[in-house]
């Protein structure tokens, strides 16, 4: 179902790492109070002759020509007629979970650029609060959870070649880990504001996270949900697995925000 505008958060293919909101449709004219569960939520586009969905997409977002839209997906057996009024109810406490879990990591990835900056021994790009962007450089994968979020990094050859030095890093674990809870205590501590900038109101218009730190204002791009205030995450804290990959050391840090309206991850 395309809807003219939605509450729901869809799913962007090329870069998923929030999931789509829990919701539900139900017609207001043209039905009988019919209501139906949204199984998920994607973006979409259309060159005017066909829509694509999520992966099938063929197209960049904001490619000329192309419309893009939420594509709101129903059970088999729902029965919509074009120009019918629906209401759509978001899950608010399973976004809530997610807005937490989303400036969480957000936090997480920049104490973490700190915590490592001083192993780099070339040049590289900068993170919101100018420090050199680990996390961009080795990500492997990211997933926003209830409260928390998940990221996989990648210790490879490309990344050592960039000028990171991964020697010793699994003995200084425990170091970073401490220095980097420190840090997130710090930021966290100061109840600092979170807004999102927008170019406008497209789905394919820019959007910017924007956090107030001691350090700075970081600016990160966004197509994401997101608290309002960090006092919202009460304490935030990170721990880390690393694995064997084929010969490729890899990182795993769980990213944690507790006491939020009552819940934890």
């Amino acid at each position: 179902m395309l809807l003219d505008a939605t509450p729901c958060h869809p799913v962007d293919a090329g870069w998923s790492d929030q999931g789509p909101d829990r919701a539900v449709i139900r017609m207001t004219t043209g039905g009988s109070g019919s209501e139906w569960p949204v199984l998920d939520c994607v973006v979409a586009a259309t060159d005017g002759s066909e829509l694509y969905i999520g992966n099938d997409v063929p197209v960049r977002k904001g490619t000329e020509g192309w419309a893009f839209v939420v594509a709101h997906l129903l059970p088999a057996d729902a029965q919509t007629v074009e120009g019918t009024k629906v209401e759509v109810s978001v899950d608010g406490d399973y976004r809530a979970a997610l807005n937490a879990g989303h400036t969480g990591c957000h936090l997480a990835s920049l104490a973490l650029n700190r915590a490592l900056a001083r192993r780099w021994s070339k040049d590289t790009k900068a993170d919101a609060l100018g420090a050199p962007d680990f996390d961009a450089a080795a990500i492997a994968s990211s997933q926003i959870t209830e409260f928390g979020s998940v990221d996989v990094f990648r210790l490879n050859k490309s990344l050592r070649r960039k000028g990171f030095a991964t020697e010793g890093l699994l003995e200084e674990l425990p170091a970073i880990t401490d220095a980097i809870n420190a840090t997130l205590a710090g930021w966290l501590g100061g109840n600092a504001p979170v807004r999102i900038d927008r170019d406008g109101e497209r789905l394919t218009d820019r959007r910017n996270w924007i956090c107030s730190l001691p350090d700075g204002e970081a600016s990160i791009p966004c197509g994401g949900t997101h608290i309002s205030a960090l006092t919202e995450l009460g304490r935030l804290t990170v721990d880390f697995t690393s694995t064997d990959d084929g010969g490729t050391m890899t990182l795993r840090m769980v990213t944690r925000a507790r006491n939020f309206g009552g819940g934890e991850s």
